[in-house]
């Protein structure tokens, strides 16, 4: 178990009742994140927790609902092309056709 699981784990273990039926899935869904990630949803709610806000009490759930929001790049073909000089996939970036009209590139 790694180091910035340990202190999300110590300050949501402490928030109710029921944490530790829930740690297996938590260290999964916490290691879903990367650490910038991850130390943003510990500092939000280490926050809320201070302000005394809500913070579901379920850990994996509260883990998830302080998480940033990831959005996802979208380029349209010519953008793609403009950008890249070329059509082809790159760097993370997938060429899709979801309507069956229009191409264009998504990057998770």
């Amino acid at each position: 178990m790694d180091d910035s699981f340990k202190h999300i784990w110590a300050l949501l273990s402490n928030h109710g009742g029921v944490a530790e039926a829930y740690k297996e899935e938590t260290v999964r869904i916490w290691n879903e994140y990367n650490i910038d990630e991850q130390r943003e949803i510990y500092r939000s709610i280490r926050a809320k927790l201070q302000n005394g806000k809500f913070v579901n009490y379920v850990p994996y759930k509260a883990i998830q609902e302080n998480a940033p929001k990831k959005k996802k790049n979208i380029l349209s073909f010519v953008e793609y092309y403009t950008r890249f000089g070329t059509t082809e996939e790159q760097g993370g970036w997938k060429m899709t056709n979801p309507t069956g009209k229009q191409v264009i590139y998504i990057k998770n």
